[in-house]
């Protein structure tokens, strides 16, 4: 969390992809510091990865990816995501 958020998103990426096991917590806070610090399409990347190993997103999760959206004015993942947001 402290690298995402202090800028260094490599250091950040490069500790969460040699954790043993990412939890929501550690996905949200990569998607997080993405959006953060510029990087939505990456954050978008993340989620979608997340998705495919079956983590289930937070609220937290939620409101920093649908910023991502916003950010790269992406209506059509916006729209998937608030449906997402609907059935949870």
């Amino acid at each position: 969390d402290m690298y995402a958020k202090c800028g260094n998103i490599e250091l950040a990426r490069q500790l969460f992809d040699r954790m043993a096991q990412q939890d929501v917590v550690s996905w949200t806070v990569m998607i997080s510091g993405y959006v953060l610090h510029g990087h939505s399409e990456e954050a978008l990347k993340l989620f979608k990865q997340m998705q495919k190993e079956c983590v289930v997103p937070n609220n937290a999760t939620f409101i920093s990816i649908l910023g991502a959206c916003a950010n790269l004015a992406a209506l059509k993942q916006g729209k998937q995501i608030h449906a997402l947001i609907i059935k949870s």
